[in-house]
């Protein structure tokens, strides 16, 4: 064999290496992205033997599971969706302290909270026992579905971090609530004018077993996503929800059904150019399984020859939510429309 004949196989078998390597980080790459903005999803009992879709897990105070150890996720306030009180501690707190004293702190109001503790190299939600931390930013959503955040939901947060201050001998600092309110008030007005949700019922014709019309979803296609029925896109995100008598899976306590529904939540589901029309085809699809009746929300039935131009408004929905920095089914978004 030549030297030029070991050479080209010397080069074929390093091209083969490096595409090998690449694909790797680029499947590495994707799954990273998927665990970050999928919720937890875990069998529901009344899901029975429906597969489960696998999801995101919601970054919280304390150890994550399977995490390293020595590592922490630094992050900070969102500028644009929180308003921030900083707590500065006079000397250094525990991690097994502070983490008794923020447990409970989830919400003001009906407004999420996110504690972020001060730790090297800027904040972090993930709190150690065995660290030390000298302040923390207590976050606060500035609207979600139940409105722009309020003065009493406000004070609710700042009596919260005086108290904290107070216990940890420390000092509060934050914005002042006219501006916290003008901000929250701005950001409800754009959501408000980009959210959307767009529903189709099945009627049944009478009381179904609950088995059989599981039976008949599980066969259409739709998996349980944490508490919920899903149909899902490629990428492991809710297209739409399926909904029992108009109520989620979890809740459902009747053994028999009398109406399916079915709900696209446009700036929770993943960006789709046939959203409308590859639902209202899963649900024709339950109608012909079911021996049912498909119809809107003016109980009018579905008809086809109206799907394209649905579809057009709602993917100029989506891309109006992506330009709104808001872009649908992330993490942001969600938070946003709940």
């Amino acid at each position: 064999m030549s030297d030029l004949q070991i050479g080209l196989i010397s080069l074929g078998v390093i091209l083969i290496l490096v595409l090998v390597c690449f694909n790797w980080w680029q499947d590495r790459r994707v799954r990273q992205r998927m665990q970050e903005h999928f919720p937890e999803a875990d069998e529901d009992p009344l899901m029975g033997g429906l597969p489960v879709a696998a999801g995101r897990r919601e970054p919280g105070i304390g150890p994550a599971a399977g995490a390293d150890p020595a590592v922490d996720e630094v992050t900070e306030a969102d500028p644009v969706c929180e308003a921030v009180i900083d707590v500065v501690f006079s000397h250094p707190v525990s991690g097994a302290e502070l983490q008794q004293a923020v447990r409970a702190i989830q919400k003001a109001g009906e407004k999420p909270v996110r504690v972020l503790v001060e730790h090297e190299g800027g904040h972090t939600l993930r709190l150690r026992e065995g660290n030390a931390y000298l302040s923390v930013q207590l976050a606060v959503l500035l609207a979600n579905r139940s409105g722009a955040l309020t003065d009493i939901e406000w004070s609710h947060l700042w009596t919260i971090a005086q108290d904290l201050a107070e216990r940890f001998e420390g000092s509060v600092e934050g914005p002042e609530q006219p501006q916290v309110l003008q901000r929250a008030q701005a950001l409800d007005e754009l959501c408000a004018s980009l959210d959307a949700q767009v529903g189709l019922a099945l009627r049944l014709g009478g009381t179904r077993a609950l088995g059989e019309v599981l039976q008949a979803v599980k066969d259409a296609g739709f998996v349980s996503y944490g508490s919920q029925l899903a149909w899902m896109s490629e990428a492991g995100v809710p297209r739409f929800i399926l909904l029992f008598d108009g109520e989620p899976a979890a809740d459902f306590q009747s053994e028999g059904v009398d109406r399916l529904d079915l709900l696209l939540d446009v700036p929770r589901s993943q960006p789709d150019e046939q959203a409308f029309s590859r639902m209202a085809s899963v649900g024709r699809d339950l109608a012909a399984r079911l021996g049912g009746t498909l119809v809107d929300d003016q109980a009018q039935p579905v008809l086809e020859n109206a799907d394209h131009a649905i579809d057009e408004k709602l993917h100029e929905l989506y891309k109006n939510l992506e330009k709104a920095g808001f872009p649908a089914a992330e993490g942001r978004t969600a938070r946003l429309f709940s």
